[in-house]
């Protein structure tokens, strides 16, 4: 091949955009890549804070947006969304004519690129692979573009060994850790004081930095869910509590209003953000007494920051958790105590001690650099564990 190689990164939403921008800086700076940027999903919705800006004022070139979010969030308006993405995604792949797609996660915009991408012969590397989110449709999403995908690059080594078990061969799948890791590193940090003046709120202590997304496959209806989160805040009257949106998921705007009544109600020690940009939300965790929610930063990103977090309910069930994650049932007794075991002197004492379970960090780099050597093809043989062969 001659000229650069071209590798074009999906991003939908803010958080897994903070993932991807150490990664995006080691494409942009390669002299043997050149970077393509899509943006969709959430990025481009007034409503979840038109992320989209904050790729450019970090200096990146917008190659392609892909408009697919519809406003209903319904299981049928996501469905849709995701059959828009894929028309969308077709002719932006079409116009760019990249050598190499790369993704990140399992959400639903996500999938819609690898299924179109699939169709257009253009090889996926795909980033985070191999994780189990069982409370979620994201998990079988997860799963799906790994086999649509021909390059893997894990977290962990568990991840890797349950992407071989999927039948990806092992030469295939890179366990470097989590790109998270590398933003923390990295970050120019906003102080206490630069948070305050910026959020207009005292950011008084305990402080709790909560994010809560609707358990798509759930038991309980992610509002009556989202109503024990609020019922247990509710029992910490001195607490500040910062909130981000939930995602784009179905059920989300149904969270977002009852949020909405909840800040109102609490404006003189309570904010909520429709995106507070990765430097402002990774400050906040770094500040905060606990992370509250079902974000999978309370499992990746505070327990590098070594920072009590409380994961709610099933949405990230059977993830690797560090000793700093507590996890607690969809229930206001549950979550509260929870809260009051994350405060006590004795766990606080404890997370110096906290171990990441997802790596050290040089991951962006190391996944630039085997961008640039693998084999731009979209046929790859099933791997069968049982006899260390290929089909």
């Amino acid at each position: 091949m001659t000229g650069k190689r071209r590798i074009c990164v999906v991003t939908g939403t803010r958080a897994e955009y903070g993932l991807l921008k150490p990664l995006m800086r080691e494409i942009a700076h390669d002299a043997e890549l050149e970077l393509q940027v899509i943006a969709t999903g959430m990025h481009l919705s007034p409503e979840f804070g038109l992320t989209y800006q904050e790729i450019v004022r970090d200096g990146f070139t917008i190659d392609a947006r892909v408009e697919m979010l519809l406003s209903s969030d319904t299981a049928v308006g996501t469905a849709k969304s995701m059959g828009l993405g894929v028309i969308g995604f077709a002719d932006a792949l079409e116009r760019l004519r990249p050598h190499l797609l790369v993704v990140l996660g399992d959400r639903f915009e996500i999938l819609a690129a690898a299924q179109a991408a699939v169709v257009a012969r253009v090889p996926i590397a795909h980033i985070h692979g191999g994780e189990v989110t069982e409370g979620a449709y994201d998990e079988c999403f997860r799963h799906a573009i790994t086999k649509m995908s021909q390059w893997h690059f894990v977290a962990a080594e568990q991840y890797r060994r349950r992407v071989v078990q999927l039948g990806e061969a092992p030469e295939r799948v890179f366990n470097y850790g989590a790109p998270a890791l590398d933003l923390l590193q990295e970050l120019a940090w906003i102080d206490r004081k630069a948070l305050e003046a910026s959020l207009g709120l005292p950011l008084q202590s305990p402080l709790f930095l909560v994010t809560y997304h609707p358990v798509t496959l759930g038991r309980t209806s992610p509002v009556a869910a989202f109503e024990e989160v609020l019922a247990s805040l509710d029992q910490f009257p001195q607490a500040t509590v910062v909130f981000t949106y939930p995602n784009a998921d179905t059920g989300g705007r149904a969270l977002i209003e009852r949020l909405e009544r909840w800040i109102a109600a609490n404006e003189r020690r309570a904010r909520a953000c429709p995106s507070l940009g990765q430097l402002r939300y990774s400050s906040l965790m770094r500040e905060c007494d606990v992370l509250l929610g079902n974000s999978s930063s309370a499992l990746i990103e505070a327990p590098a920051l070594k920072k009590a977090a409380v994961n709610v309910g099933s949405r990230q069930a059977g993830r690797l958790k560090a000793s700093s994650v507590i996890d607690a049932e969809e229930n206001r007794t549950a979550i509260v105590a929870a809260l009051q075991r994350a405060l006590s002197p004795e766990f606080r004492a404890s997370l110096a001690a906290t171990e990441s379970m997802y790596g050290a960090g040089d991951v962006s780099r190391r996944i630039a650099q085997t961008l640039r050597t693998v084999e731009l093809t979209t046929v790859k043989s099933f791997f069968d564990i049982d006899h260390g062969r290929q089909s």
